[in-house]
């Protein structure tokens, strides 16, 4: 591929909810035209037939895709792309964009993220590190960009994607304050890099990234450059303790209270009863489940 990608795919949230920038998917698709390129838009009532029209687009080997929205979208890139040729960016117009905040992308502000992505396709793509989940039996296999989690922030997730209401980060606030009153512990089956043990804890995620659900630092060193997965551990406490604890994520000074366990390795084993998964804020599959880290595996222009 040359350094200036000239055809480019943009696929656009189909739930256009943007929030403060509802017309992110124009604006995008205009600023790439200016500048010279070819651009297929693709817009869809739903996932699934965004998904289906960007498999075509896919197929024909464009020379970059960008995807217009959260991190949703950036899931959808990635299950797509992964150990490929086609390398990506990601406009952050949705409620998470955590690997935009992970790449430096100046969330907040879309003219001059749309900008940042634009200079970025004349330069050559970076390669980043994906984390890999496998199912048991190896029959599936799923991709993600930031975080996979698995206890109590799972099932805020679960409760948060069916409100409706309020939207953005509040909407999953609000929900972890509902779930808080069922708040406890779970017995995970964990094994690191082949060393297992049996672990009481609210929650376990595996991070490729710094933080998840819109800004919140789980695992404030934690690299898409690394090679490595940091396992994050938030063993029992009250719930008067999680609620004091809980404001410093956002910060990343948790990590130093006893009840945060974080570590590295290659590869995971999670399972426990009943819970799923979910990673870059999107459903997966109840456990168990086969974490692995994939160096290099997709290209994004940062």
């Amino acid at each position: 591929m040359s350094s200036t990608p000239r055809h480019i795919v943009v696929a656009i949230n189909p739930s256009a909810a943007f929030g403060k920038n509802p017309a992110a998917g124009e604006q995008t698709v205009s600023a790439l035209e200016a500048a010279g390129y070819r651009v297929t838009a693709l817009r869809a009532e739903n996932y699934d037939l965004l998904r289906g029209q960007l498999n075509r687009a896919l197929t024909l080997t464009p020379d970059a895709l960008v995807v217009v929205g959260g991190d949703g979208m950036v899931s959808l890139a990635v299950n797509m792309v992964a150990q490929t040729s086609v390398p990506f960016a990601v406009v952050p117009a949705g409620t998470g964009n955590d690997l935009a905040r992970g790449i430096g992308l100046p969330v907040g502000d879309l003219s001059s993220c749309i900008s940042k992505m634009v200079d970025s396709l004349s330069r050559e793509p970076e390669r980043l590190d994906l984390g890999r989940i496998t199912s048991v039996d190896g029959s599936e296999v799923r991709w993600f960009a930031s975080i996979l989690s698995a206890g109590f922030d799972a099932i805020v997730n679960e409760r948060a994607n069916a409100m409706h209401w309020p939207k953005g980060k509040s909407r999953y606030t609000l929900a972890l304050l509902l779930e808080l009153f069922a708040l406890k512990p779970v017995r995970y089956s964990l094994t690191v890099d082949g060393v297992h043990r049996e672990e009481s804890a609210m929650l376990i995620s595996v991070a490729n990234n710094s933080t998840m659900g819109g800004g919140m630092k789980v695992t404030p060193e934690a690299s898409m450059r690394d090679g490595l997965l940091d396992v994050f551990v938030l063993r029992p406490l009250s719930r008067l303790r999680f609620l004091r604890l809980f404001p410093r994520v956002f910060a990343g000074t948790h990590v130093t209270e006893p009840e945060v366990r974080i570590e590295r390795g290659k590869t995971v084993v999670l399972d426990a009863p009943g819970i799923v998964a979910y990673a870059d804020g999107e459903r997966v599959w109840e456990l168990p489940a086969h974490v692995d880290v994939v160096p290099a595996a997709v290209r994004v222009f940062v």
